[in-house]
């Protein structure tokens, strides 16, 4: 026999919430590696010119993610088996787990909002550096030149774009001998690989940020409701 009235109704809200979190750490580990192995940011982080990797601070932040959602299934499974057996040790443990997870979480947060354009500022300027050695009249190392054009080229292909963008009007320009680096279907005076990249970064940070919120508040009600069951089992004459 164990805990009655509203705690034992606590200790099935308790379960069905740790079921939650223990699917939602699914969902952050499913989208951590949607987000490493997805077309359009893989091929374009994984660049490399003249010896200069694209950024990594995205593609770190993803493995981070990964381990992350791990850790949240692990944890709720912990949470979902010490509810069912009422053991003050296991949801003691839970909790404190919670609260780790939570500070990590808000830490994260407060990190990436801070600096969420700085992933898109790293790839620009990897990018128009990439841009300025492909279309230098100066550069007399041809070899550089072409590995300059074809990761131009990987750039506008995956994104769809061409050049840097109305901003800069002249340098928007592809000097002869580079006009197939740009997709046929696209515009260099239209379609700017500086805000290409700006979108497709801030949709994954928005994308990340929304799974972090709908998570934390789940977090807040597991760590209630184990104290409170905790503090129920303590309490209760079975034990």
């Amino acid at each position: 026999m164990g805990v009655e009235g509203c705690t034992k109704c606590i200790k099935y809200m308790l379960f069905f919430f740790n079921f939650i979190f223990w699917l939602a750490g699914g969902v952050v580990l499913g989208v951590a590696l949607w987000l490493r192995h997805d077309g359009h940011t893989s091929s374009l982080l994984e660049l490399k010119f003249d010896g200069q990797q694209a950024p990594t601070t995205f593609l770190n932040s993803v493995h981070i993610l990964i381990a992350v959602g791990a850790v949240m299934m692990v944890v709720g499974f912990l949470g979902c088996y010490g509810a069912i057996q009422e053991s003050q040790c296991l949801l003691g443990t839970f909790f404190a787990c919670l609260v780790i997870l939570f500070a990590c979480e808000v830490a994260a947060g407060i990190f990436g909002f801070m600096h969420k354009d700085s992933i898109s500022k790293e790839l620009i300027t990897f990018y128009d550096n990439v841009y300025d050695n492909s279309v230098a009249t100066t550069l007399t190392d041809q070899d550089k030149k072409q590995a300059a054009a074809a990761v131009l080229k990987a750039f506008h292909e995956t994104l769809e774009c061409c050049g840097r963008g109305i901003s800069k009007p002249f340098t928007t320009l592809i000097t002869q001998g580079l006009t197939d680096i740009c997709p046929k279907s696209v515009s260099a005076s239209t379609t700017d690989c500086h805000g290409k990249i700006r979108e497709l970064f801030n949709e994954k940070v928005y994308l990340i940020g929304i799974a972090a919120l709908i998570v934390a508040i789940i977090m807040i009600f597991e760590m209630t409701f184990s104290m409170v069951l905790c503090c129920g089992i303590r309490n209760s004459p079975v034990y």
